[in-house]
C-alpha cells in the first residue's frame, strides 16, 4: 500500500475543526466531469475533475444566511445538495450551476427550537435512482415530558422527488434518519435514534409510493438502533448501533447472519465499545466501518476498543475476510462498484495527526491505497477511476497547532474495483 499526494484546489477559509466532532459541514460528489463541493458557508463549488493538473473552478453558487451543505449526489445530469440550516433546504443544480428547484424541509419539520447548529433542520442523506431523488431530513429538539424529565424529540421526513422537484410521496416519523439506500424498487431508511413512538431502526419502503414493505429492529434497550444500510438484490446489510454488530437480512427482513464488530470488551478493567457507523455492500461482499471508543460508564476512558476506527470486510456468507485501520472518525463513505473511499477525520481521544488520510479499499480484498493529508478528511466520493476528498483544517486542544487547509483533493485511482458493479 502506497502513500502519495493528490492534485488540490482551495475551498477558501473555514474555522478549523477541533478535537471533538461537530457534525458534518462539507460534502462532495462526482457528477460526470465535475467535482461538486458543498461548503461549510453554504456555497456550492464545482471544479473540472477530468484535467491532469489541479482542479480548476467551473462555477460557484453562493447562498445567503448561515447554512452548511452537508449532502451531495449526482442527479438528472446535475447535482442535488442538502443543507443543515434554518430552512433545511434540498436543492437541485444543473450542470452549469443553475438552480432547477428547491424544497425547504422546515415547512414539514418546523423551525429550529433555537439557532444552534445541532437543532437546525438537517438533510441527513440523499440518494438518486434514475429520475427520482430521495432525501431524509430531520429536526432535533429537547422537550420536557409529563414527568418533568428532559427528553429528546425528532421530527423527520423521507421524500421522493421527481426530476422537476415535485414531491411524489413523503414518509414521516418521530425518529432520526441517518442513511438511505435505493435499489430494485425499494428505499431503505436507517434510523439511528428512536426515542418516540417509531421503534424500528430499519424501514424498507416501496419506491413507487412510499408505503412500508417491511421493518426491522435490533431489539435492544435504549434509543440507539441502526447506523447505516446497504440494499442487496435479495435483502440488505446493515450496521447496528443497538448491539454493535453487522447484519445481513433476507428479502423479507429475516436475519441471515450477525457479525460482532465492536461489541463491549474489557480493556484493562474498563468495558468499552464502538459504534459500527457505515456499511457498503456489493455482490463481492460487505465492508463495515467503526467509529470512536466509548466506555459503558461515563464518557472518558484511557482504554481503546481493539476494533475502533476499523474497516472490516465480510463475505456475503458472513465470514470475516480482512480488517484494516481507517485512522479516525469517518462521517461518511464514498463508493463506486467495489471501490470504497473512507475519509479519516479526528481520533478525538488520541488526536494522532499522522493518521489523517483518505483510505481506499476493495470490498473483497481490503486496503488499496492511502493518501495522506495535513488536516482531517471529512467527505469523499469515487467514480470512473477517480477519487475526490474534502480536507478541513484542524486544531487539537492539547497542542494548539493548526494543521491543514480547506481544500479539495483529486486523484486517479487506477483501480479496477471502481467499475460499475453494485
Amino acid at each position: 500500500m502506497s502513500s502519495r499526494r493528490a492534485q488540490t484546489a482551495s475551498l477558501g477559509e473555514v474555522p478549523p475543526a477541533r478535537s471533538r466532532h461537530q457534525g458534518r459541514r462539507s460534502a462532495v460528489a462526482l457528477a460526470d466531469d465535475l467535482a461538486v463541493v458543498g461548503t461549510a458557508d453554504g456555497d456550492v463549488l464545482a471544479f473540472d475533475a477530468a484535467s491532469d493538473g489541479p482542479p480548476t473552478p467551473r462555477w460557484r453558487h453562493e447562498t445567503d444566511g448561515d447554512p452548511s451543505v452537508v449532502a451531495a449526489v449526482p442527479f438528472d445530469g446535475g447535482v442535488a445538495v442538502g443543507e443543515r440550516s434554518a430552512r433545511g433546504q434540498i436543492r437541485c443544480h444543473d450542470a452549469d450551476g443553475g438552480v432547477r428547484w428547491t424544497y425547504d424541509a422546515r415547512s414539514d419539520l418546523g423551525a429550529a427550537q433555537r439557532e444552534t447548529r445541532f437543532l437546525l433542520p438537517f438533510v441527513a442523506a440523499l440518494a438518486a435512482d434514475g429520475d427520482r431523488l430521495y432525501a431524509a431530513a430531520r429536526r432535533y429538539e429537547r422537550r420536557t415530558d409529563a414527568d418533568g424529565d428532559d427528553v429528546r424529540h425528532f421530527e423527520s421526513a423521507v421524500y421522493a422527488f421527481e426530476s422537476d422537484g415535485s414531491v411524489a410521496w413523503t414518509y414521516r416519523t418521530d425518529a432520526s434518519p441517518i442513511a438511505l439506500s435505493v435499489r430494485g424498487g425499494r428505499v431503505a431508511v436507517a434510523y439511528n435514534r428512536c426515542p418516540g413512538d417509531h421503534q424500528h431502526g430499519l424501514v424498507v419502503l416501496d419506491a413507487a409510493d412510499g408505503s412500508p414493505r417491511w421493518m426491522w429492529d435490533p431489539g435492544t434497550d435504549g434509543q440507539r438502533r441502526v447506523g447505516d444500510v446497504a440494499l442487496l438484490a435479495d435483502g440488505a446489510v446493515l450496521s447496528s448501533h443497538g448491539d454493535y454488530c453487522g447484519y445481513r437480512l433476507d428479502a423479507g427482513g429475516s436475519e441471515r447472519w450477525r457479525v460482532p464488530l465492536a461489541t463491549p470488551t474489557d480493556v484493562a478493567g474498563d468495558t468499552v465499545y464502538a459504534y459500527p457507523n457505515h456499511v457498503r455492500a456489493t455482490d463481492a461482499g460487505a465492508v463495515f466501518v467503526t467509529g470512536n471508543t466509548y466506555p459503558e460508564e461515563g464518557r472518558q476512558t484511557d482504554a481503546r476498543h481493539p476494533n475502533e476506527h476499523t474497516a472490516v470486510g465480510v463475505s456475503l456468507a458472513g465470514e470475516r475476510r480482512w480488517s484494516a485501520p481507517v485512522g479516525g472518525f469517518a462521517s461518511g463513505l464514498g463508493a463506486a462498484g467495489d471501490l470504497l473511499a473512507v475519509p479519516g477525520a479526528q481520533h478525538f481521544r488520541d488526536r494522532d495527526a499522522d493518521a489523517h488520510a483518505l483510505r481506499l479499499f476493495d470490498v473483497a480484498d481490503g486496503p488499496v491505497e492511502t493518501f495522506d493529508t495535513d488536516g482531517v478528511v471529512t467527505a469523499a466520493a469515487v467514480a470512473d477511476g477517480r477519487a475526490v476528498a474534502v480536507e478541513e483544517p484542524v486544531v487539537y486542544h492539547d497542542d494548539g497547532r493548526e494543521r491543514g487547509a480547506y481544500r479539495l483533493h483529486r486523484l486517479e485511482t487506477a483501480n479496477a474495483a471502481a467499475g460499475p458493479r453494485r
